[in-house]
């Protein structure tokens, strides 16, 4: 195992009704800016649980945030923290609204030019402003780690930022929020959540033996609950393994000690940036065709997770690797996840280029646990994916 360092602050508060306790998280005395996305929460009854539990505080709303936030949007609501000397925000609602969130806790402190330079300038967040959340969608892992990502239309840009200061103080997750999430979200749930693991497991043996066990065991516990929530998501058993699965698979613990990959999220902003595609839509798109195309380097680690997650034990070790790839497919398109980018649009003709040519403009010119997934290598992979 690798040296490591790890402290995550973020307070859980999880089960039935725990919507109610956030009158116990939030100081008396804070002037609070409540974030939404497009309305769901006032249909499902989450608002309003929300809005008895802060009855005794000084509340102001801002909705519209996009399933991608966006910076335009993030801006306006920018100037409501000024203008109205917000001092705590509050994130009711799935990945995309707490990134926005996020991205808002590190400008409203910002003392730069442009809140921009905060992506594009990689700039690290040592203190936000205070800020918790409700999930209302399982997916991200959001609720309980420090990062974010914001996408900006008119630059056609998704990046990503975070620092020490973007932990939420607290998320509350009550299971019983995804009975009103539709199938296609929950879909993309539970593929999110599945691709986190894989990024911080599929490298190569490292002697981590605890990380490993608790990376494969996440994807076995979304393997076995992943049909009964897409069946029925009243199932609250079934709902609260999936919840708690998709936080752990992205709260900082699985990638200790061990190395990480992220070329699939890399190059799937991409294709968000470009087409609009869900963001778990991309990864399921680039996954395969990153493993075959990697699959030197990886087919240890690859004969390892189809062993243990997908019980294959026949077969040479390149025998098991390509069946884990053809079993992480076969699972996606159970979930109705398609995963060739021609499935999502038919205008993808020079997109490889595109992408390898951003990322040399960036500078991004080692993706992957060996930094050697050059830009040339990343047009590959994604035309393996048309």
């Amino acid at each position: 195992m690798n040296n490591f360092e790890f402290k995550n602050p973020t307070k859980i508060i999880f089960g039935k009704d725990s919507i109610a306790k956030l009158e116990n998280e939030i100081p008396k005395d804070a002037k609070v800016l409540m974030l939404y996305g497009g309305g769901s929460i006032k249909k499902n009854g989450i608002y309003d649980q929300v809005k008895k539990a802060l009855a005794n505080f000084t509340v102001i709303e801002f909705g519209g945030i996009p399933a991608n936030p966006e910076y335009s949007v993030l801006t306006e609501a920018l100037e409501v923290i000024k203008t109205e000397n917000i001092t705590y925000l509050l994130a009711v609602g799935g990945g995309s609204v707490i990134d926005g969130t996020k991205f808002l806790s590190a400008a409203a402190l910002y003392e730069g030019q442009s809140s921009w330079d905060i992506l594009a300038n990689k700039i690290r967040t040592d203190v936000g402003l205070p800020f918790g959340t409700v999930l209302t969608l399982p997916a991200t892992g959001s609720e309980m780690n420090s990062g974010a990502v914001i996408t900006r239309k008119e630059t056609q840009e998704k990046l990503g930022m975070g620092g020490p200061g973007l932990f939420p103080q607290f998320s509350i997750l009550d299971p019983q929020v995804i009975t009103s999430i539709p199938e296609r979200q929950l879909a993309n749930g539970l593929t999110d959540a599945f691709t986190h693991v894989l990024e911080q497991y599929m490298t190569y043996p490292d002697g981590a033996l605890l990380q490993d066990r608790f990376a494969e065991s996440i994807m076995q516990t979304l393997i076995e609950v992943a049909p009964r929530i897409i069946k029925d998501p009243t199932d609250y058993k079934a709902a609260s393994n999936f919840m708690w699965s998709c936080t752990m698979a992205l709260n900082g613990l699985i990638q200790k000690g061990v190395p990480t990959d992220w070329a699939i999220h890399a190059i799937g902003h991409e294709l968000t940036a470009l087409f609009g595609i869900d963001h778990a839509r991309t990864l399921a798109v680039i996954t395969p065709s990153h493993y075959k195309y990697n699959f030197e380097a990886k087919k240890e680690k690859l004969a390892q997770y189809a062993e243990r997650v997908w019980n294959i034990t026949e077969g040479s070790t390149d025998d098991k690797a390509y069946a884990a790839i053809e079993k992480t497919v076969a699972f996606f398109h159970e979930l109705g996840i398609d995963t060739k980018l021609s499935d999502y649009t038919k205008d993808y003709e020079g997109t490889a280029e595109t992408i390898a040519q951003r990322f040399t403009d960036r500078g991004w010119l080692g993706l992957g646990e060996h930094k050697d997934v050059s830009p040339d290598k990343v047009a590959e992979i994604v035309k393996m994916a048309y």
